[in-house]
C-alpha cells in the first residue's frame, strides 16, 4: 500500500539531538537473491490491487507492520484478511515464500478515522498471522528487541516507490530524537516503506527497535518517524491470541463392533504459534 500519513507536522514533543560523529549512509538495492538472502524474512504485504507496504516475519506465522496499512483509505475500515498476501524476500518476481493471511490485528491505540498525529504515530503497529507459518529452516524471523533505543546507528530494510519489486538497505542511518514512545531518524524512505523495520546491531543479527510510521519536519529538517516498540508488541500478541479463532475439533464415534485401535477421537493441533 502506498504510505498515505507522511505529512508536514510541527513536532515540538520531540527533542532533537545533535549529530553524531558518525554518517548516514546511501539506500541500496538488493537486486539478487544472494544480496537479499539475510534479510528474506522481510517482505512486500500486498493489499488486493491497493498496494503494499513492508512487513517483517517475527515468528514463524506472525509479520509485523504498520496500522495505517491495513486499513481501508475510504472509510476507515480494516481490510479484510484475504485480501492480503505476504511474499518474503520478493526479489525480481520470486519470493523466498509466499503465503495468505488468516487474521489481522492493529494496535488499539490507532485510530483509523484520525487525521496524521503525533498520537497515531505511537501506535501504528499492526500484527498480521499467517495462514500457515514458513518454516524456520526455511525463514529465521527476526527479534523484536527488548528493551528501549540503544545509542548508535540503525539500519532500514523495505520495499518502496520505484524499487517495488526487491528489497533495498541502508546499512547506516542515524537517530535524530527521541520522546514520549516517538523516535525520530534520518532514514531513507518514501511510499510503501511504511512498516519496514528499524535495526540496532549491537548483538550480532539485527533486531527490531522501531517501525516506519510516516514522516514529518522538525526544525525544518525532514524526518522518518517511527515508535518504541517492547510495549506495543506485548499488547498486540496477546490482542491477536484472544481474538484468534478456535480451531474446529474432529470427532469420530465408535460404531458396533469397530476396533479401537483402528478409529477413535482425533485431535486437532491449531497452527501456528
Amino acid at each position: 500500500m502506498l504510505e498515505r500519513i507522511t505529512a508536514t507536522l510541527a513536532l515540538s514533543t520531540i527533542l532533537l539531538v545533535p549529530p553524531g560523529l558518525a554518517e548516514s549512509t546511501k539506500l541500496r538495492k538488493l537486486g539478487t537473491q544472494n544480496d537479499a538472502l539475510a534479510w528474506q524474512s522481510i517482505g512486500r504485504l500486498d493489499i488486493g490491487k491497493d498496494g503494499y507496504c513492508t512487513g517483517t516475519l517475527i515468528t514463524p506465522d506472525l509479520v509485523l507492520t504498520a496500522a495505517h496499512c491495513v486499513y481501508q483509505r475510504s472509510n476507515g475500515a480494516l481490510v479484510k484478511a484475504e485480501k492480503l498476501t505476504f511474499q518474503a524476500g520478493l526479489t525480481n518476481g520470486q519470493a523466498a515464500a509466499r503465503r495468505a493471511v488468516a487474521q489481522i490485528e492493529a494496535h488499539q491505540g490507532y485510530d483509523p478515522h484520525s487525521a496524521y498525529s503525533l498520537e497515531n504515530v505511537r501506535h501504528d503497529i499492526a500484527l498480521v498471522r499467517l495462514a500457515d507459518p514458513i518454516p524456520t529452516h526455511e525463514l529465521d524471523p527476526f527479534a523484536v528487541f527488548s528493551s528501549s533505543l540503544p545509542r548508535g546507528s540503525v539500519s532500514v530494510v523495505s520495499y518502496g516507490q520505484g524499487r517495488s519489486d526487491a528489497l533495498s538497505r541502508q546499512d547506516q542511518c542515524e537517530v535524530l530524537g527521541r520522546q514520549q514512545g516517538l523516535i525520530a531518524f534520518d532514514c531513507d524512505v518514501t511510499h510503501g516503506s511504511s512498516g519496514a523495520p528499524v535495526f540496532t546491531h549491537l548483538n550480532g543479527r539485527g533486531q527490531i527497535v522501531s517501525v516506519i510510521s510516516g514522516g514529518g519536519i522538525v526544525d525544518g529538517k525532514n524526518v522518518t518517524l517511527g515508535m518504541e516498540l517492547p510495549p506495543l508488541i506485548s499488547d498486540l500478541k496477546r490482542q491477536m491470541y484472544a481474538n484468534k479463532s478456535a480451531p474446529v475439533a474432529q470427532v469420530r464415534r465408535l460404531g458396533a463392533g469397530q476396533k479401537r485401535s483402528s478409529t477413535g477421537a482425533k485431535f486437532v493441533t491449531a497452527k501456528g504459534s
